[in-house]
């Protein structure tokens, strides 16, 4: 598979180097960074092409002529949309992603598709980042939060404490505390080792419970582990340079209180007060 990658930053590094362990794959690099070209080219068995990454010249050195698929990474939402155009309406590239930052972007129905812009799939690693945060904060305890089947179901992963609801427990038994809900044990880790749940299975001090349920269900599911486990719903965030996430908390977490601190400011804990956090 011809696979052409615009952008040669951390993202774009990190697409090409899994990528290009594919033996299949062929992978192209396109950057004006001619310097983080040759070490990538120096570590990795792939080309590079310096240049505009949304340049039609650019691009067809590249090789997108014959790419089966572009991604283009590069830190500029707008250099990216527009290489996926470009690659379609010149070169007929069947399948464009584009990384996109900018809820301005993504949140605009019809922006991308058959009606709009070339853009097969967008991507934001910092929005996969600050869902992930916010399932984590609506679910104090959890180790993990999945989902799954257009969100319809998700998968909780909590850790089993001594004095809490799950030691003890044979898994048939855990259905008596949560009656109401169908919620499964899908997988239990014990000492970095998986276990098949049967129904005779005793939870153990420090087992890792991964629970499987429908997502309006898992909050019942994470209030009854509370209840003996002294969790407390997070009330505050220290964040290391609250920047652009920090954009993201107030739009996606309104209903929950967090203070964030910008450990970079002059005196080191400046709240960052947003007003209808409350």
């Amino acid at each position: 598979m011809k696979i052409i990658i615009l952008g040669a930053g951390q993202v774009g590094r990190t697409a090409a180097y899994h990528l290009s362990r594919e033996e299949a794959n062929e992978v192209t690099v396109v950057d004006t960074n001619e310097e983080a070209l040759r070490d990538l080219q120096d570590r990795l068995d792939i080309r590079t092409v310096s240049g505009n990454a949304a340049s039609p010249s650019v691009l067809e050195a590249a090789g997108v002529a014959d790419a089966d698929i572009l991604i283009a990474l590069t830190s500029s939402d707008e250099v990216n949309m527009l290489a996926c155009e470009v690659a379609y309406v010149l070169f007929r590239t069947p399948t464009k992603i584009a990384r996109i930052r900018s809820a301005d972007y993504y949140g605009r129905e019809g922006l991308f598709g058959e009606t709009g812009l070339s853009v097969d799939t967008w991507i934001s690693p910092e929005q996969l980042v600050t869902d992930y945060i916010a399932r984590l904060i609506r679910h104090p305890g959890a180790l993990q939060v999945l989902d799954f089947a257009d969100g319809r179901v998700r998968l909780v992963g909590v850790r089993a404490l001594r004095g809490g609801l799950l030691v003890g427990q044979q898994l048939r038994t855990l259905r008596e505390h949560i009656p109401n809900t169908d919620a499964r044990v899908a997988a239990i880790y014990r000492a970095g080792k998986g276990i098949i749940p049967q129904g005779d299975t005793v939870i153990e001090d420090g087992d890792e419970v991964f629970f499987l349920a429908a997502r309006k269900d898992i909050g019942l599911v994470m209030s009854e582990m509370r209840k003996s486990a002294s969790r407390r719903p997070i009330a505050s965030i220290s964040d290391i340079g609250a920047t652009l996430l920090a954009l993201f908390y107030v739009v996606f977490l309104p209903a929950h209180y967090i203070l964030l601190r910008d450990m970079n400011s002059h005196n080191g804990a400046d709240p960052l007060h947003q007003p209808g956090l409350g």
